[in-house]
C-alpha cells in the first residue's frame, strides 16, 4: 500500500488541484510532482513563478499565496508502478473531502490533474458530498505526468492557464 501526502492549502484557497496519488519519485522525495519530467512545476513556473529552480517550500508558498491548494483524491491504494492504470481498484481508500471542503469554504473550483483523479472523485467522492448551497466547478485538465506524452507541453500549459488564470 502507498499513501498520499497531507493537503497543501492556505485558509483562503479558492482552487483545489487534485492528482490521483503520488508516483514513486514523489513518494521517495516526499514532494508533490517530484518526477523531473513531470510538467506540473514547469507549468506553475509559467503561471505563478513557482518553478523547479525554487526550493520545494518556496514553490508551495507561492501556490498558497495565489490561493491554490494541492492534494490527491486517493489517500491509499496498492499500485505496483507509478502508472495510474496500475492502481488496484479494490484497494482504493479516498481522502476525506467533506472535512477538507468544510474547512476550506472558499474553494470554488476543482481542477483534476488527469483522468484518474477526475474519475475516482466523480465515482467515489462526489455522490457522497453534502454540497448544499455550495456550487463547485470541476475541470479535468491534461495530466502533467510524463506518461501523458500525446499532448505537448504547450498544449498542457494552455489548458492549465485557461482554468487557473481564467
Amino acid at each position: 500500500m502507498i499513501t498520499s501526502f497531507a493537503p497543501v492549502a492556505g485558509p483562503d484557497a479558492r482552487i483545489l488541484i487534485l492528482g490521483s496519488i503520488p508516483g514513486r519519485e514523489s513518494l521517495r522525495r516526499q514532494q508533490y510532482y517530484a518526477h523531473p519530467r513531470n510538467a506540473f512545476w514547469p507549468i506553475m513556473a509559467d503561471l505563478f513563478g513557482a518553478g523547479p529552480d525554487l526550493s520545494y517550500q518556496q514553490r508551495l508558498a507561492l501556490l498558497i499565496a495565489n490561493r491554490l491548494a494541492l492534494w490527491d483524491v486517493i489517500e491509499a491504494c496498492s499500485r505496483p508502478s507509478s502508472l495510474d492504470s496500475d492502481i488496484e481498484e479494490t484497494t482504493i481508500q479516498v481522502n476525506d473531502f467533506q472535512r477538507f471542503l468544510g474547512t476550506h469554504r472558499q474553494i470554488e473550483t476543482i481542477c483534476f490533474n488527469g483522468g484518474k483523479a477526475a474519475q475516482t472523485f466523480n465515482r467515489r467522492i462526489l455522490p457522497h458530498l453534502d454540497m448544499a448551497n455550495r456550487p463547485l466547478t470541476c475541470h479535468r485538465l491534461p495530466s502533467t505526468s510524463p506518461a501523458n506524452a500525446g499532448i505537448s507541453f504547450a498544449e498542457k500549459l494552455a489548458s492549465w492557464r485557461a482554468r487557473l488564470l481564467g
